[in-house]
């Protein structure tokens, strides 16, 4: 298969990672000491699938509907993770992904379900801390389902405090609504005592755009005041409104679902959208060019609906994502992102290999944020480098320091030639490393002789200039001893 695109160095490579019902994960049930182990573990391969084929950003789902993977003084334990709702697993799946996840190298962006409570059956074996037990003010039952209603005060009361409970605990990369929406079948959605309460005279689908756009805005600045390099995305539905040449026959953001994701942008209350532009032909290429050109200087990745690639879905050629991959990237879009990660790691269509082997054949920093912060992180220095054996090596560096808090990351180039060029992604073997410390194998990792480039980068993905080391000329030692480097890389021989 030709190479037609080059990768970009810096792009949204995203996957959702679904834990409603265990889809993706997990599959155990943390029920035993065992159960937990097992439970890890499938996280770990999961993770270590994204990873080799250059995913950089986890959409973990961490608020399912009413229920969380984390613990919560607010709502239940959801069901995935033992069996029952509101049981504590033994351990905290949110702190133990995070940590996982950025060893790795990746992102993980807290996916939060936001309107959507849960099914009318379901209720009553979700438990005291249910929302149909602590807020029932705040619902309306919908379709067979309980939602939150957009426009009741509090429910933005509520979403406030849900974020507020673990944006200062956990190391999160970035928070990602899902459902920020009204639901389908909203000419139906019971809110009429809500909107002759607090509708103010405006026309009923502009109310609930409005309100829509308020939480966002609301929960937005809330984040960004306490963390602002913490990324907020959302996942619209996959079609904005009507273009001038096709219609979204009736499906899209703005009329349907009262969802003004393009305002937005517009406005600066999300970083990135993630449009779930599950669809084909003209129902695809005509949309994707209308979100490019209503990013307003912000990030737009699509999604990708391939889980209809699958036999028992549409069986859609692997061709129908390939060629939307290739004109997502030719025509300037910020990244892609796949719906879900079981039919990407499961291989399906031959996709995972696809993408592995053609696609993303090199790894891809996440995008720059300036509008958060346009700083660079002070360049690093202070090497030591020991061989630890006849293959390991151990590069140590002082920490970097930057003007924005949330820490510093470090990235690892290597090349044949000096310097190194940090431009080419080819030549990217390791991103976004926790600590300055960095252990390669030099034979399997083809480092040994080459040149080696460190760099710092903050949250925001700013990165510093680069420290360049010519290590080929190091002398190989058999023993720990660390060989401290001057300012070109070069060993201080003693």
């Amino acid at each position: 298969m030709p190479w037609q695109t080059t990768p970009p160095k810096h792009e949204l490579r995203a996957v959702w990672v679904t834990t409603l019902g265990g889809l993706d994960w997990p599959r155990t049930k943390a029920t035993s000491t065992i159960g937990i182990e097992r439970q890890k573990q499938e996280l770990c391969l999961l993770l270590d699938q994204l990873k080799a084929c250059n995913i950089n950003t986890v959409l973990l789902q961490t608020r399912i509907r009413g229920s969380v993977i984390y613990p919560s003084a607010i709502e239940p334990w959801d069901v995935c993770l033992t069996g029952q709702y509101d049981k504590n697993p033994g351990y905290d799946p949110l702190q133990f992904a995070i940590e996982e996840t950025h060893r790795r190298g990746m992102e993980l962006h807290a996916w939060v379900v936001t309107i959507p409570a849960f099914k009318v059956e379901v209720a009553k074996r979700m438990g005291k801390k249910s929302l149909l037990a602590t807020h029932p003010e705040l619902l309306k039952k919908h379709d067979g389902q309980y939602y939150l209603d957009p426009g009741q005060p509090g429910t933005a009361n509520y979403l406030s405090a849900i974020l507020s409970e673990f944006i200062e605990k956990y190391d999160i990369d970035g928070i990602h609504f899902d459902y920020i929406r009204y639901p389908e079948n909203a000419g139906t959605f019971p809110d009429g005592p809500t909107y002759q309460k607090y509708g103010q005279g405006k026309p009923k689908s502009q109310w609930r755009r409005d309100n829509i756009t308020a939480i966002v805005r609301r929960l937005y600045r809330e984040v960004k005041a306490i963390k602002p390099w913490v990324v907020m995305s959302s996942s619209p539905v996959g079609k904005y409104s009507d273009t001038r040449r096709y219609s979204s026959r009736g499906w899209n953001c703005y009329d349907a679902v009262h969802q003004d994701a393009q305002g937005w942008l517009r406005e600066g209350i999300q970083d990135a959208l993630f449009p779930m532009m599950y669809f084909t032909g003209d129902h695809f290429y005509p949309f994707a060019i209308d979100w490019q050109e209503g990013t307003y200087g912000r990030y737009v990745a699509p999604g990708l609906g391939i889980y209809f690639l699958h036999p028992q879905e549409k069986n859609w050629d692997l061709s129908v994502i390939t060629r939307e991959l290739l004109y997502l990237r030719r025509n300037g879009l910020s990244g892609q992102a796949y719906f879900r990660s079981k039919f990407l790691t499961d291989n399906t269509k031959g996709l995972y290999n696809y993408l592995k082997e053609y696609f993303y054949p090199y790894p891809a920093l996440p995008p720059k944020y300036p509008w958060q912060d346009a700083v660079a992180p002070e360049k690093p220095d202070g090497f030591t480098l020991a061989f630890m054996d006849n293959q390991m090596s151990e590069l140590c560096w002082k920490p970097s320091t930057d003007n924005l808090q949330g820490g510093v990351r470090y990235n690892i180039y290597a090349s044949q030639e000096f310097p190194v060029d940090t431009d080419n992604p080819k030549n990217l073997v390791a991103s976004l490393l926790p600590v300055p410390r960095y252990v390669y194998n030099r034979v399997t990792s083809m480092l040994y002789g080459v040149h080696l480039a460190v760099t710092a980068v903050d949250r925001s993905g700013n990165e510093s200039e680069a420290a360049q080391l010519d290590i080929s000329d190091s002398p190989q030692r058999t023993t720990p001893t660390r060989i401290p480097l001057n300012p070109l890389g070069r060993p201080i021989h003693p």
